[in-house]
């Protein structure tokens, strides 16, 4: 017969062995999860990294082929000079690391530090707020992902991708990206003067004049004709808008937000079009298909923001086809800060450029390249002209003092016969 204290040994016994057993269960399970966890993060990262990296001078570029064991080389001896200087930084902080596109890798800390624990905010974008940074290499801006952003997540992938190997004057560098805490983030160069959309509609900005809107249109025709005709696979911006065109200390163009949009067109109906209202090619609104044809759309509509400084949700079309009605009837729609202070043949021959790339048919839409050169051409006639009238004006000066030497030439030899 079996006692009541055996009964409890064996019920003890019993009930540790299984507690040991569903500890032992729970253990290995979280293990095991971690570890899953680990991996796919991995190879999350790797797909980060291993695509071409392009690393290009300011028209020409080489490719190289990215892999996880040569990425510290990548970096010492081809990663441009603009991230160079973020290098002492890099060296001197174990929780950072390059990644093989050559865009620096930095913790939270890092970033927190560098905002002040974010307190100087430069703006607010569908892809999330902007802050002013300074880090040891100069002044950046961090752009950080909506934590609540699924599609941002997305997005902020196909960012670094891009930039890890898109390298031109008139694209903005990134410089570095942070995925820390739960938290991503791009830093980029920091562009001080800031978009063209706020320059052209925040009446407190300084105002462009004619010469520094045309050097934009310019310097954006040359970042697009870099992402349709100079990058490997060629790349379609999708969402070109002047909120995404900024500009430097030297009033130079940059084209900027690769992969981040975001905004939803409404057309009257939850279409879940890509894209910024205003700004999207009609083809691509009733054929759900987006071109290089269609980034072209969205320059002619930046081309006559630059002209009448008219929000495209202000109805700009409706005052493009009330111009187009008439050779000169740009001159009725031109920015009224332009008003006498510009060269109107010039402005109609922006706006002749401006309206093929709104074309109702893409296939009758100009190349970027053909933009690009067009535009040139009248910067170029500009300049000839100028050179001609600082010839001519310095041939007349010549001339009047010749006039003058002979005058005095004469002038004395009066003197000298009635002397003698």
């Amino acid at each position: 017969m079996v006692d009541g204290s055996d009964l409890v040994i064996i019920g003890v016994s019993a009930g540790l062995a299984l507690g040991i057993l569903i500890a032992s269960l729970v253990f290995f399970g979280i293990r095991w999860y971690k570890n899953r966890a680990h991996l796919r993060q991995c190879a999350n990262e790797r797909s980060l990294t291993t695509l071409p990296i392009r690393v290009n001078g300011l028209e020409t570029s080489t490719d190289f082929s990215a892999s996880v064991t040569n990425s510290i080389t990548i970096h010492q001896s081809e990663q441009p000079q603009k991230s160079s200087q973020f290098f002492w930084w890099n060296h001197h902080n174990k929780d950072r690391f390059t990644s093989t596109s050559g865009i620096l890798r930095y913790s939270y800390k890092d970033i927190q530090k560098a905002t002040q624990n974010f307190t100087t905010i430069l703006g607010q974008g569908s892809f999330g707020p902007v802050y002013k940074a300074v880090m040891p290499g100069g002044v950046v801006a961090v752009k950080v992902l909506a934590s609540n952003s699924k599609q941002g997540e997305k997005e902020f992938q196909t960012e670094v991708s891009l930039l890890g190997r898109l390298h031109h004057r008139n694209l903005v560098n990134l410089l570095g990206y942070c995925i820390d805490k739960g938290q991503r983030m791009l830093i980029y160069e920091f562009m001080s003067n800031g978009s063209l959309a706020n320059l052209l509609y925040n009446v407190e900005e300084l105002v462009l004049g004619w010469e520094e809107r045309l050097q934009v249109a310019l310097d954006i025709s040359h970042g697009i004709e870099y992402l349709h005709e100079g990058a490997v696979p060629p790349v379609i911006h999708r969402d070109l808008k002047s909120a995404n065109i900024l500009l430097d200390q030297s009033m130079r163009a940059k084209v900027a937000d690769f992969g981040l949009s975001k905004e939803e067109a409404y057309d009257g109906r939850n279409s879940g079009l890509k894209g910024t209202y205003g700004y999207i090619d009609p083809v691509y609104m009733t054929t759900n298909k987006f071109t290089m044809k269609s980034d072209i759309y969205s320059f002619g509509i930046i081309m006559f923001e630059l002209i009448t400084a008219i929000h495209p949700q202000q109805n700009l079309m409706e005052y493009i086809n009330l111009a187009a009605m008439s050779p000169d009837g740009v001159d009725e729609i031109l920015d009224k800060q332009l008003a006498g202070e510009c060269n109107i043949e010039e402005v109609r021959e922006l706006a002749a450029i401006a309206h093929k790339c709104l074309h109702k048919s893409q296939r009758k839409r100009p190349s970027i390249g053909e933009v690009s050169q067009a535009i040139l051409k009248i910067k170029q006639r500009r300049l000839v002209k100028e050179d001609t009238m600082s010839f001519g004006s310095r041939d007349f000066s010549r001339a009047a003092s010749r006039i003058e030497d002979q005058h005095v030439e004469l002038t004395k030899m009066t003197s000298i016969k009635e002397s003698s």
